[in-house]
């Protein structure tokens, strides 16, 4: 049993002439505890599939399933999946809300999802994202970009979820600091064995990230390959291998 599946999944806005279909029949599975890249140009659907997997694109056909259990078309989602699933967005100034504190963030969260230690559960998020009780009564105006994504990641964690949907988490962010994030997400998913779905434009930190990815063109997956068949830029699709020679700014001969 994968902890993601995707069968025939097609994703659509609009109805009659007006529709535009964002993803067409995508097949992948992700297993427990790994790490799994879809990358692409902007507007090849990867987002997209994140969004129809989480209610926030709800016009779609095929097969989802979390952990073994299927994924109803729509908006609505019950407790048990945003407890099995959280999602890091790609911009932290956007994702926080400025007049709530880090506390009044992670105690909202917690209390959602019924829990009742709420105070070290708080401390213990804190210290799990590198940023401590001194951050606690912070707002995000208060914040840097790396901190704001921390908080945004000590979130996700709040509920004690199994996967970590990952939404270009580092593009917003300054290169000294995306590092930093990535390494983060890194120890994390070892330490709380979480599985990522991660969509990025960036073949490298997909690369440092992910064992396996898949490669969306205009909508379609047109690949699905290892990492280090990657790294060995021996890819089996043409537009995989113009993705790889753009990031590397040149064209091996």
């Amino acid at each position: 049993m994968s902890a993601l599946f995707f069968d025939d999944v097609s994703v659509w806005f609009g109805e009659g002439r007006d529709r535009v279909d964002a993803v067409r029949h995508a097949n992948f599975r992700v297993g427990h505890g790994e790490s799994f890249g879809l990358v692409g140009e902007s507007g090849s659907g990867k987002s997209t599939i994140m969004r129809a997997l989480t209610g926030l694109a709800p016009d779609w056909s095929g097969r989802m399933a979390v952990n073994g259990n299927p994924v109803r078309s729509g908006h609505r989602r019950d407790r048990n999946f945003y407890k099995s699933v959280q999602m890091v967005f790609q911009d932290p100034y956007a994702s926080l809300h400025p007049r709530q504190s880090v506390d009044q963030v992670l105690s909202e969260t917690l209390h959602l999802h019924g829990f009742r230690d709420i105070e070290p559960r708080i401390v213990r998020l804190l210290d799990d994202v590198g940023l401590g009780s001194a951050f606690r009564f912070r707002y995000p105006h208060q914040l840097s970009g790396g901190q704001r994504q921390r908080v945004a990641i000590a979130r996700a964690l709040a509920p004690e979820p199994s996967i970590l949907l990952l939404d270009e988490p580092t593009s917003a962010l300054d290169v000294s600091v995306q590092a930093e994030i990535l390494n983060l997400l890194t120890d994390l998913r070892a330490e709380h064995k979480l599985t990522f779905l991660m969509v990025s434009h960036d073949l490298a930190v997909v690369a440092h990230m992910c064992e396996r990815i898949a490669v969306m063109q205009a909508g379609e997956i047109v690949e699905v390959m290892g990492v280090d068949e990657m790294r060995a830029l021996t890819p089996a699709h043409p537009y995989t291998r113009k993705l790889l020679q753009a990031s590397l700014g040149y064209t091996r001969g």
